[in-house]
This record gives C-alpha cells, sequence and structure tokens, in this order.
C-alpha cells in the first residue's frame, strides 16, 4: 500500500510534451508567424505604393526601389546558406531590420539614407523570405511527426492560413494609408511624417511578435565542426542550385512567366500609381486605389487555391 503511494506521488502532475501540448505550440507558432508577417508587410506594401509619387525629385523613388530589387536578386543566390548558419528564427528577427529601416529613411528621403536602406533591405529581404519558408516547413513537419498525420497535407494548411493572411496585407495597409492622407496631406511631410511613424510602429510590433516564436532548427545543439562543413558544402551547392536548372526545359519555359509577373508587379508598384492614380485622384487616392487592388488580390488568391485543392484532389482520387 505505501508502496502504491509512493509511485502515485512520483508521478508527474504535468506531462511533459503531450500531443495536446505539442499541437497547440505547432499552430501557435504558425498564428505568430502569420500576424507579425501581416503587421510587417501591410506596412512595407502600402509604403512601396506611395515610393514614386512621394520621393519623386530626381526619381528617388523608383530608384530605390529599382535597388532594392537588384540587391534583393543578388542576395537571394547566398540566402539559403546564411539561413542555414544563422537558424530560421534568427534569420526571420534580422530579416525584419532591414524593413525596419527602410521606412525609417523614408522619414527622411534623401540619396543618403535611401539608397543604404534599399540596398540592406535587398539583402533582409532575401534572409526573411528563405527564414520563412524554411521555418514555416520545419514547423509543418514536426507538426505531422508529432500527430501522425500526412506531412503534405499539414503543409498545405499551414502555407494556407499563412498567405490567406499575407494576401490581406495590400488592403488593409492602404486603408491606413488613405485614412491618414485622405484630408489632403498627402504632398504634406507631416502627414507623411506621421504616417512613415504608423508604419514603424507596426513593424515593430511584427519584429516582436517573432521574439515569441520557438526555435524548430536546433540551432545551437549541432557540433561546431559539423555545422561549419555544412556551411560550406552550402555555399558549394549555390553554384550548382543556379547552373543546374538552366539545362531543365521546364525552367527554362518557366522563366518568361517569371518575369511577366515582375513586370506586372512593377507596373502596379511604380508606373500605375505615380503616373495613372496620382495625377488622377492625388497621393491621398494612392492608398485607396491600392486597397481595392489589395481586396481583389486576396479575393482572387483564395479562389486560385480552391482550384489547386480541387484539381489535387481529383488527380489523387483518380489514381487510387
Amino acid at each position: 500500500m505505501e508502496s502504491a503511494d509512493f509511485r502515485s506521488e512520483e508521478t508527474p502532475l504535468v506531462v511533459e510534451n503531450s500531443p495536446i501540448q505539442s499541437r497547440r505550440k505547432h499552430t501557435r507558432d504558425v498564428h505568430i508567424l502569420s500576424s507579425a508577417f501581416l503587421l510587417i508587410f501591410l506596412a512595407y506594401g502600402a509604403a512601396q505604393n506611395l515610393e514614386t509619387s512621394l520621393n519623386t525629385e530626381d526619381d528617388l523613388g523608383t530608384i530605390s526601389l529599382g535597388i532594392l530589387y537588384l540587391s534583393f536578386t543578388f542576395f537571394s543566390l547566398v540566402a539559403s546558406p546564411v539561413v542555414r548558419a544563422l537558424g530560421s528564427k534568427n534569420a526571420l528577427l534580422l530579416g525584419t531590420t532591414g524593413y525596419w529601416l527602410f521606412i525609417a529613411a523614408n522619414l527622411k528621403p534623401t540619396w543618403y539614407t535611401m539608397v543604404p536602406a534599399s540596398l540592406y533591405m535587398g539583402f533582409a529581404a532575401s534572409i526573411i523570405w528563405v527564414g520563412q519558408g524554411t521555418y514555416l516547413t520545419s514547423t509543418a513537419r514536426s507538426h505531422a511527426r508529432d500527430d501522425n498525420l500526412h506531412e503534405g497535407t499539414v503543409i498545405g494548411h499551414f502555407n494556407g492560413e499563412f498567405w490567406g493572411m499575407f494576401a490581406c496585407h495590400q488592403f488593409i495597409g492602404n486603408l491606413v494609408s488613405l485614412a491618414m492622407l485622405r484630408d489632403g496631406t498627402g504632398g504634406s511631410t507631416s502627414g507623411t511624417t506621421y504616417l512613415f511613424s504608423v508604419f514603424l510602429i507596426s513593424m515593430t510590433l511584427g519584429t516582436i511578435l517573432m521574439c515569441f516564436l520557438h526555435k524548430r532548427d536546433g540551432k545551437g545543439e549541432e557540433d561546431p565542426q559539423s555545422s561549419s562543413l555544412s556551411f560550406y558544402a552550402s555555399l558549394l551547392s549555390v553554384s550548382k542550385s543556379i547552373i543546374t536548372p538552366l539545362f531543365d526545359v521546364r525552367m527554362l519555359l518557366i522563366i518568361p512567366l517569371m518575369a511577366y509577373s515582375g513586370l506586372q508587379q512593377a507596373f502596379v508598384w511604380a508606373v500605375y500609381t505615380k503616373y495613372i492614380v496620382t495625377p488622377t485622384l492625388g497621393v491621398s487616392g494612392v492608398g485607396g486605389a491600392m486597397a481595392v487592388y489589395g481586396a481583389f488580390d486576396a479575393v482572387v488568391s483564395i479562389m486560385q487555391i480552391q482550384v489547386v485543392c480541387i484539381i489535387i484532389f481529383n488527380t489523387v482520387c483518380t489514381i487510387s
């Protein structure tokens, strides 16, 4: 009788790493990641739409965006080994600093502030997006493994939540822009200062949210020698990853689609806002026009996801 009581006393009151706790941890991280990206990109997306309309002197806004995306393209080639060395959570936190500095530079837009901020943001953007994909996939795989679920299904669900929230950033951010500039302060320094200050607050909240993410890749638990070897091996694999797709016919055929998508986005964010919306509605009207654009973008994105799911479901049923 005493031994039974002793065993009952030794039994822990809380079982660590229970399936319910594990499930909540994974879904919690997806909620945090999605909300953080929404807060960060609602500010950046709206600021990007205003860039060519506000910073018109010597085409500073247009040139800044060009430098930003050229830098983004270059640093994307080496982003993977950098994220692997830092860990996905640390990469996400580092990536937010580039967006924060870019918004801060718009408080006093000059060549000495915008050009360095654009260069650094290109690096930060490559880091944050590789880190996002790595972190979200790692979270989905852990959730599938702990709950004995199909990995592809969980990855699809987690990506659906993330991209569903992310698609709302253009709508929400441009509504904020419309609300703060609708009194005709779009061309004044005080009006844009208040707007970019609000964007900085949103960026800061998103960065703070990311601090509550769990580490997913066991960074710091690996042997330093193996980590060093994996880093250098990643550097060597970068060249292969760049050259190999060029011999794949499918990749060559999809390059024109990528180029068209990039040109379309450049037209909407830079040319359409500067030469069509601003002369017609003024700077304050850019927020309203792009909010409508963002709303339809989100709706159509959801419709496309549903169509893709139906196609995948029918394909699986046919095969089975």
